[in-house]
């Protein structure tokens, strides 16, 4: 399986829907909590040109946020993506 990378906020309600959908197929990510921390978000928003969290990553893929992996796996694409 692909290694999964959220970036988080412990204030996030989306964060917590993405972590959970992600515990509940089993697949266990490396969480960055971005809460407060303005230099890890700048580099956030360089990495993904997003400034809203979460923002996940399967492998070298940036999924983008909650809705699109939740997207992702009502389309039936998110086990591939997360390989064998």
């Amino acid at each position: 399986m692909k290694p999964v990378k959220i970036y988080t906020t412990n204030y996030c309600g989306y964060c917590d829907r993405a972590k959970a959908l992600l515990t509940r197929k089993g697949v266990s990510y490396d969480e960055v909590d971005v809460s407060g921390n303005h230099e890890l978000r700048t580099k956030l928003a360089e990495m993904s040109g997003q400034r809203t969290v979460p923002q996940i990553w399967i492998g070298d893929t940036h999924v983008g946020g909650y809705t699109d992996l939740a997207r992702l796996e009502s389309e039936g694409r998110l086990d591939t993506m997360l390989g064998p």
